[in-house]
């Protein structure tokens, strides 16, 4: 009966998975409010009943796909436990700590940018002008667990929440698609003036 259980629980957590990479996709090209469950299903290769199963509604899809881009996986582990978060906080170098932070939030910000400003565009909508304020939050809240750990290797050149919400502006969804996708940058290009940026502004 185990294997049972666990065989359904694992095609359903595939099935989720599929649809959240299908929401992404379609979600990205197409918009959130042009964007139907119809064509979720379509795209994920499954009946319309199962994302209402899966989800409930569209919003819940695009809250769910959003949690998928910014873990990379479905592994329910805090943004804080992460490995790469903890691989630069560990980091006993200053620069190489940022550099390492800087490298990690590029990552998620491949994944989750413009899902973020779908969110953004549609926060007229409370539901998800909630999950865009969760979202904010969630990048503050990591970005100070950032600025404290270098302020224990680094003398900054201004207080914690300044330097803070410093990381959380350069390192914001917006400043990354208007560089990279409006502006043409290379991914790495951005990865090398978001560190440089921060190393200048928050280190003596």
């Amino acid at each position: 009966m185990t294997g049972k259980t666990d065989g359904r629980a694992e095609r359903a957590r595939a099935t989720r998975a599929r649809i959240t990479a299908a929401a992404t996709a379609t979600f990205t090209t197409s918009g959130y409010a042009t964007t139907s469950i119809n064509a979720i299903a379509a795209a994920a290769g499954v009946s319309e009943q199962t994302v209402y199963y899966s989800f409930g509604n569209k919003r819940a899809v695009l809250a769910a796909a959003l949690d998928r881009a910014i873990a990379g996986d479905d592994e329910p582990t805090p943004t804080l436990e992460r490995p790469w978060v903890q691989a630069a906080l560990a980091e006993p170098d200053s620069h190489r700590q940022i550099e390492r932070q800087v490298e990690g939030v590029g990552e998620v910000l491949r994944r989750a940018a413009r899902l973020l400003d779908i969110i953004r565009n549609a926060a007229t909508d409370p539901e998800l002008a909630e999950v865009c304020a969760t979202a904010i939050g969630h990048h503050h809240e990591v970005q100070g667990v950032f600025a404290k750990a270098l302020s224990t290797k680094a003398e900054l050149r201004t207080d914690l929440s300044t330097a803070t919400d410093t990381s959380v502006a350069l390192l914001s969804p917006e400043t990354y698609l208007l560089l990279v996708d409006h502006l043409g940058w290379p991914h790495e290009r951005w990865r090398i003036w978001a560190a440089d940026c921060l190393i200048r502004t928050l280190i003596t």
